[in-house]
């Protein structure tokens, strides 16, 4: 990569990552906090808290991905973070779930994922795009892992409410990134067509893809309805379950980097791509029969399962956007990047709402045996996908 190139990628890798840690700061502790509040102590309303900023994020990912075509991807990020800042601002005065509520669908009206991977896209040759939108799937997978850490020490000192006050910290830092470090657009970018949904909706390929981001967050969301109970029955407070989730994600990036890429590199690409997805489904079984035991089930035996699906979800979300950026075509790339985050947004927000559904009507074994199910479903589906080399690069196909 040429310095340009680093210096764009980096800086807006590290954007998406600033919001991307504000989202996901909230996920493991955001079950136990939100039943403090009034009306908490219905499981489906604290779902539908949880998951509605994907609703809005689903509803805008398309219509900004192509506004910023055609006024420019940074006046569209810094809107978009703008809006962000001032959801985690309602979110963090909130009395009350439905407040929390509202705060959480002004958070997803920041819509900005499309913007910046198009942004990248822009910017980087095709011989090292793949390499830049991985620094975007690095860091998400990073700040996913940090907020596992953190989360459950910041909330037990400052509560829900203060892990949102520094969601929007985070979000205005992101911001002044923009504004003062992320180099200028091309100046070609603002005249670059729009493209066609059509063409998109109709490359199996991206199909596969977007069907794979929405099943990877939306298991990724509805799991953690139950997992800090569970965590919590085999013994360990919920101050403390930083221990595990620290452990497991050391583990999970020592093998990624050790082991998966490396194969991935050699040409092996279907082979780490299937083999995630099959943790991720491996995991949901044990977390189905661990919760069907008449004792609660070890905390080893859960580290274990944690660490498995750190390592499919790491890989994943490291992986898939760089295959979809790869995939898209240049007369396409809002609109195909626009649906990618699309089915993520909605991703996150079925996640979350029927998570919390299924735990209020079937309970955690329901939970997560329709995980399961729909893991299934992605992997069959993915199970077709080839890797035949292109310029030097891999990238998935019918």
């Amino acid at each position: 990569m040429t310095a340009a190139e680093r210096r764009t990628s980096l800086s807006l890798a590290a954007i998406f990552a600033l919001r991307m840690l504000g989202l996901f700061l909230v996920l493991p502790v955001f079950a136990l906090e939100a039943a403090r509040y009034p009306g908490g102590d219905n499981p489906a309303l604290v779902g539908l808290a949880m998951g509605i900023y994907g609703l809005t994020q689903a509803f805008l990912q398309i219509p900004l991905g192509m506004a910023s075509d055609r006024w420019g991807r940074k006046r569209i990020i810094l809107a978009g973070l703008a809006v962000f800042a001032l959801g985690s601002l309602v979110a963090a005065w909130a009395p009350t779930l439905e407040w929390l509520t509202v705060g959480r669908a002004l958070q997803g009206g920041g819509a900005i994922s499309a913007a910046v991977t198009a942004f990248i896209a822009d910017t980087t040759r095709d011989e090292v795009r793949t390499k830049a939108m991985a620094m975007v799937g690095i860091g998400i997978a990073l700040m996913f892992a940090s907020s596992l850490v953190l989360a459950p020490i910041l909330a037990h000192h400052i509560g829900l409410g203060g892990l949102f006050a520094i969601t929007c910290v985070l979000a205005l830092t992101g911001m002044a990134v923009v504004a003062w470090v992320v180099p200028p657009e091309p100046s070609l970018q603002r005249d670059a067509g729009r493209g066609g949904l059509a063409e998109v909706l109709r490359d199996a390929g991206l199909l596969r893809l977007n069907l794979g981001v929405f099943v990877l967050h939306a298991v990724q969301l509805a799991m953690w309805m139950a997992v800090p109970a569970l965590l919590v029955g085999a013994g360990l407070e919920a101050p403390r379950h930083w221990i595990v989730y620290l452990l497991a994600l050391v583990g999970s990036f020592a093998v990624m980097g050790g082991v998966l890429f490396r194969l991935e590199r050699r040409g092996y690409l279907r082979a780490v791509f299937l083999i995630a997805i099959g943790l991720i489904l491996l995991v949901q079984l044990i977390f189905w029969w661990s919760s069907r035991q008449a004792e609660p089930a070890s905390l080893a035996w859960l580290a274990v399962a944690l660490f498995l699906f750190f390592l499919g979800f790491n890989t994943l979300e490291a992986s898939q956007p760089s295959l979809a950026s790869r995939l898209a075509p240049a007369r396409s790339r809002g609109a195909a990047l626009g649906v990618y985050n699309t089915l993520q947004s909605v991703g996150f927000f079925v996640g979350g709402a029927a998570g919390g559904w299924l735990v209020a009507h079937l309970g955690a074994s329901g939970l997560f045996m329709a995980c399961a199910a729909l893991s299934l479903v992605w992997l069959v589906v993915a199970w077709p996908m080839q890797a035949p080399a292109v310029q030097g690069l891999r990238r998935v196909t019918p």
